[in-house]
C-alpha cells in the first residue's frame, strides 16, 4: 500500500488571505482522516505565509489524540529555528528541502555531495530524537546512495518535471528516470515517497511506472479537486489512485 499524506499548505494560504480563522486547517485536517487519509504534510516556512507554528501544535494533538495511527510529516530547510520546531513537535517524519526562504514552493532536489555539512548533522540530529529522515531529490539514480551516506532513510522524488508534462512523450521520459531514481533507493535500502503536481489525471502512469513508493505527499492537487468533491471524497480519490488495486 502507498501513504498518502494530505498536504495542507493550500488550505492555510487560503486562511491567511484573512485576519480570519477559517478554513480551519485542523478541522480540514480531521476530514482528511476520517476520510482515509494516513496523514498530514506540512511545511512552516519562517515568514509564515501559510502554515503556521501554531498549526503544527494543534496539528499534533490532533494527531495524538484523535488519530493516533495517522503519521505526521514536517517538510522545510534544516535551519536552527526549523529544527528546534521539529524536535519539539516529534513528527513522525521529517523531509529536508533545500528550499530558500523566498521560493514560493519547492522546485528542486538536493545536490547532496554539495551540502553534505548542512544534511549531516542535521539528519544525526532528528535521528537522536526518534524522527525518520527523508531528503527531497531530483530523478538521479546516483541520488538515493548519496542520501544513504549522509544517514537519510527515505528520498522524497521530486515529480514536478513529470506532473508539468503528463502523459506526453517528454513526461514519459521524467516517468522513466523517475523509475530508475526510486529502484535505486529501495536497492539502497531506502524508502521511497514522492510529492509534487501529482494529480488524478496523472497517477494512475506513475504509480504504474515507479515501483516501491511507500508514501505520497499532495498537496495542491487534492485542494483543488477539493473545490469540485470536497476534501472527504477527493482524500478517498487520491488514495484510491495511490492504491488502485485495492
Amino acid at each position: 500500500m502507498t501513504a498518502l499524506s494530505v498536504n495542507l499548505n493550500a488550505v492555510a494560504m487560503l486562511r491567511n488571505r484573512r485576519d480570519l480563522p477559517w478554513p480551519s486547517v485542523t478541522g480540514l485536517a480531521r476530514v482528511v482522516l476520517e476520510a482515509g487519509a494516513d496523514g498530514i504534510t506540512v511545511h512552516p516556512r519562517p515568514d509564515e505565509r501559510h502554515i503556521r507554528k501554531t498549526d503544527v501544535g494543534e496539528l499534533v494533538a490532533l494527531i495524538r489524540d484523535e488519530f493516533p495511527k495517522a503519521e505526521f510529516n514536517i517538510e522545510g530547510y534544516p535551519s536552527e529555528d526549523f529544527l528546534a520546531l521539529v524536535e519539539t513537535a516529534k513528527p513522525d517524519q521529517v523531509t529536508f528541502v533545500p528550499d530558500s526562504p523566498e521560493q514560493s514552493t519547492s522546485d528542486h532536489g538536493w545536490d547532496v555531495d554539495a551540502h553534505r555539512d548542512v544534511l549531516e548533522p542535521a539528519i544525526a540530529r532528528m535521528k537522536a530524537a526518534g524522527i525518520r529522515v527523508s531528503l527531497f531529490v531530483d530523478e538521479d539514480a546516483d541520488m538515493p546512495a548519496r542520501a544513504k551516506a549522509v544517514g537519510a532513510d527515505r528520498v522524497e522524488l521530486y515529480t514536478g518535471p513529470y506532473g508539468a508534462l503528463g502523459g506526453t512523450a517528454e513526461g514519459r521520459k521524467h516517468l522513466e528516470k523517475l523509475a530508475a531514481t526510486a529502484r535505486a533507493a529501495h536497492e539502497a535500502g531506502l524508502g521511497v515517497n514522492a510529492g509534487h503536481d501529482l494529480t488524478l489525471a496523472n497517477l494512475p502512469d506513475f504509480m504504474a511506472i515507479v515501483p516501491h513508493v511507500d508514501e505520497a505527499s499532495i498537496g495542491h492537487g487534492i485542494t483543488s479537486d477539493a473545490l469540485l468533491y470536497g476534501f472527504a471524497e477527493a482524500a478517498r480519490k487520491y488514495r484510491k489512485a495511490l492504491n488502485p488495486g485495492s
